[in-house]
């Protein structure tokens, strides 16, 4: 079986053809930020996005009729549960039209449905408003807001898969904590194959690269408050200039690190964000009850071993630590869609913005 993947990121359209479970083409083209520009809405970009699948099929020398499926990045939808859904008209719709986030991913979708015109089924798997969280993890401690379960789900739950694989368990046995740890650090509870607690990414948990993640609440209200900052300069602040990047002018680990061996105050910032991810995942196993069968390290950060040894000395006690560095979205995508066309799992019809 033939699956297209498509994946499309801030800068980047991402392209992959699996053929069973082996990838047999990877493309991926940059954007830059002069022809982004032109854009004026993130729906005018789907044409260009359009044209660079069309040439990745031509360069790979195949056509739409030749897939059995097309996997496309989940949009910003309502908070759904976790599996693969079929893309249909009315998914569509609400991800041109009424989609609260203006996300990137939204327009993986509504392309791939394009391309199919119908001909071949099309499928999204786990996307980023997977919510499965227990109730208790939904109270913010003020009635007004409750917490959101926004998260990398795709990644969280296949590298659940891989490891539990690995310790002789199937996914829906194996209780774990996995830290996708990227620009934005996701540390989830992973119960029976559910994500039932996690960090908002954006809002919540430990600070990441460009991100603050949880703040101290009445400081925030003071400096929103103080007319020196704009509600788009606090927002910038929170995401996209936190983390490191306001403390270290970078939101590269690799520089982090490099800056950290001359400059104690680098060395303190590093050492603090690796503190606050363990703290995260002591957390989480806590949501567990102490029945965790793995910690999962993942995402671009796991990809340095003196990183990773800082979370892992305060964790390792907790449960075995497995490593996968990276992001397996793409391998994702497209095992959710064969698991639909082999009959081991039943597609998902999504019931719009109320189911």
């Amino acid at each position: 079986m033939k699956v297209l993947v498509i994946n499309p990121g801030s800068t980047s359209t991402k392209v992959a053809i699996y053929e069973n479970e082996r990838c047999i083409f990877l493309e991926t083209y940059e954007h830059s930020p002069e022809e982004l520009a032109k854009c004026e809405t993130l729906m005018d970009q789907e044409p260009l996005r359009r044209k660079c699948i069309l040439s990745a099929l031509e360069k790979a020398g195949f056509k739409i009729e030749d897939f059995d499926a097309i996997a496309a990045r989940g949009g910003i939808l309502p908070p759904l549960e976790s599996g693969t859904y079929v893309v249909d008209e009315r998914m569509v719709n609400y991800l041109k039209h009424q989609s609260p986030v203006q996300h990137v991913s939204n327009l993986a979708c509504v392309i791939a449905h394009e391309l199919a015109n119908g001909k071949i089924p099309v499928y999204t798997t786990d996307p980023v408003s997977v919510d499965e969280m227990v109730p208790e993890a939904r109270l913010s401690g003020i009635p007004e807001i409750e917490r959101k379960s926004l998260s990398h789900a795709l990644n969280i739950r296949i590298v659940c898969r891989k490891v539990a694989t690995e310790i002789g368990k199937t996914f829906e046995e194996m209780n774990a904590v996995v830290a996708h740890l990227g620009g934005g650090i996701s540390v989830a509870a992973v119960q029976k194959g559910k994500i039932i607690d996690v960090n908002n990414a954006n809002d919540e948990g430990p600070f990441s690269p460009e991100r603050t993640g949880e703040l101290p609440v009445g400081d925030v209200v003071r400096m929103c408050f103080s007319g020196k900052y704009t509600k788009d300069e606090m927002k910038k602040k929170f995401v996209g200039r936190g983390g490191l990047v306001a403390y270290l002018g970078t939101n590269d680990l690799r520089k982090a690190l490099a800056m950290a061996k001359k400059d104690r105050n680098a060395s303190l910032v590093v050492r603090a964000m690796a503190y606050q991810i363990a703290k995260e995942i002591g957390g989480m196993c806590a949501v567990l009850k102490g029945r965790v069968d793995a910690i999962i390290l993942t995402g671009g950060m796991a990809h340095s071993n003196d990183f990773v040894e800082m979370i892992k000395e305060h964790v390792y006690k907790f449960a075995p630590i497995f490593v996968l560095p990276g992001e397996f979205e793409m391998e994702a995508l497209a095992l959710g869609a064969l698991r639909v066309l082999r009959g081991e799992e039943k597609a998902k019809i999504w019931g719009g913005p109320n189911g």
